[in-house]
């Protein structure tokens, strides 16, 4: 299982347009082969700051994922509303406390 997060700084006039974006997009990105779970978390005093939280059953379906049109229509239209660089991180469950 590989976790990914992608921490996203936008244009605070951007923000509704990305929602709109990602609201048309969230079903097809979460049914994409291998991705098992798709969240959006919004940063809790800064309304411009929004992360995808995503799971995906191993580091080719991510890869998969990335290299495929949906990916790359999504985040061209994506970056062009940053303020800032995204963060982009991918990780695997290393210890679970229960």
């Amino acid at each position: 299982m590989i976790l990914r997060i992608v921490r996203m700084t936008f244009q605070e006039e951007e923000v509704s347009e990305f929602l709109h974006l990602f609201d048309l997009t969230k079903h097809k990105i979460r049914h994409f082969p291998g991705c098992s779970h798709l969240e959006l978390l919004k940063d809790a005093q800064h309304n411009h700051i929004l992360t995808t939280y995503s799971m995906w059953d191993d580091e080719s379906d991510l890869e998969n994922y990335r290299n495929s049109d949906l990916f790359r229509e999504v985040w061209t239209e994506t970056k062009k509303k940053f303020s800032d660089k995204p963060l982009a991180f991918s990780m695997k469950r290393f210890l679970e406390v229960n």
